[in-house]
C-alpha cells in the first residue's frame, strides 16, 4: 500500500473569538497520497480553509497532528516549519499573491531563489513551468500587464517549479470568470494526470468538485463525507 504525503491525527484547532472559544477544526482524521485530485469543500466557515493551513504549516493546531512525509510539523521549530514549506510544499491562493514589480519569470522562480539553486537549473526548470501553464513567451511581462487568469497561471507555475511533494490552492478559480476558470482546471487536471503533482483544493466551487476525483465535505469542522469517484 503506497504511504501517505499527509496525515492528519485527530486534528483540532480552537480559536478564541472575544470570551467564546470556537473549535474550526474538530477531531478530524485521513490522509492524502500521491496523485490525489481532491476537494475540500463545504460552506464558507466549515472549516476547510483551516484545515488547508494546518497542512501547509500557516497555522498550528491546538491539539492532534499533521504528519508530511512522516514528519509531524508541530515537533519543528519556525525555522524548520519554514524549510518544509519551502521545499516540499506548493500554494496556490485566490489571491495569486505575486509580486507587483516581479516578471511572470521571476515570480515563478522565486521560490527556486530562496533555495539557492544555481541559475542554469532554475532558468531550464522556470522555463519548462511556464510552457506547462501555458506561458511560453510572456515570461517577461508583469502581473499588470497579464490577465487574471495569466497571474493564476504564473501563480500556478511558482506552486509546482519545486516538484513539492503537495500543492495547496485556496480557492484557485475565485476571482476568474467561467471560462478561466474551466481552462485554469483544465491546466491542473493535466498536470496532476501526466506529471502525478498532487493537489488540494479549498473550494465550494462546484466546478473544482465535478473534476475532483475525491470528494471531502466539511461541517462545523468535522469531515461528514470523504467519497473516491469511481
Amino acid at each position: 500500500m503506497e504511504s501517505s504525503i499527509v496525515e492528519l491525527r485527530n486534528l483540532s484547532k480552537t480559536y478564541q473569538q472575544g470570551e467564546m472559544q470556537v473549535k474550526a477544526v474538530d477531531n478530524v482524521s485521513c490522509n492524502f497520497h500521491k496523485g490525489d485530485f481532491a476537494a475540500l469543500c463545504g460552506p464558507s466557515g466549515s472549516g476547510k480553509t483551516s484545515i488547508l493551513n494546518l497542512i501547509g504549516g500557516l497555522d498550528t493546531a491546538s491539539s492532534g497532528q499533521v504528519n508530511l512525509e512522516g514528519v509531524d510539523l508541530s515537533t519543528l521549530s519556525n525555522t524548520a516549519l519554514s524549510e518544509i514549506r519551502k521545499n516540499r510544499i506548493g500554494f496556490v491562493f485566490q489571491s495569486y499573491n505575486l509580486i507587483p514589480v516581479m516578471t511572470a519569470y521571476e515570480n515563478a522562480a522565486f521560490v527556486l531563489d530562496l533555495q539557492g539553486r544555481n541559475k542554469a537549473d532554475c532558468r531550464e526548470r522556470v522555463m519548462t513551468t511556464l510552457a506547462d501553464v501555458g506561458l511560453q513567451g510572456l515570461e517577461n511581462r508583469r502581473p499588470d500587464e497579464m490577465s487574471g487568469g495569466q497571474q493564476q497561471r504564473v501563480a500556478i507555475a511558482r506552486a509546482i517549479v519545486t516538484h513539492p511533494a503537495i500543492v495547496l490552492a485556496d480557492e484557485p478559480t475565485a476571482n476568474v470568470d467561467s471560462h478561466t476558470a474551466e481552462s485554469l482546471l483544465n491546466l491542473m487536471q493535466t498536470l496532476n494526470q501526466q506529471h502525478g503533482i498532487t493537489f488540494l483544493f479549498s473550494t465550494h466551487d462546484q466546478r473544482v468538485i465535478d473534476r475532483a476525483k475525491r470528494i471531502i465535505r466539511v461541517q462545523d469542522g468535522q469531515i461528514v463525507l470523504d467519497e473516491h469517484k469511481a
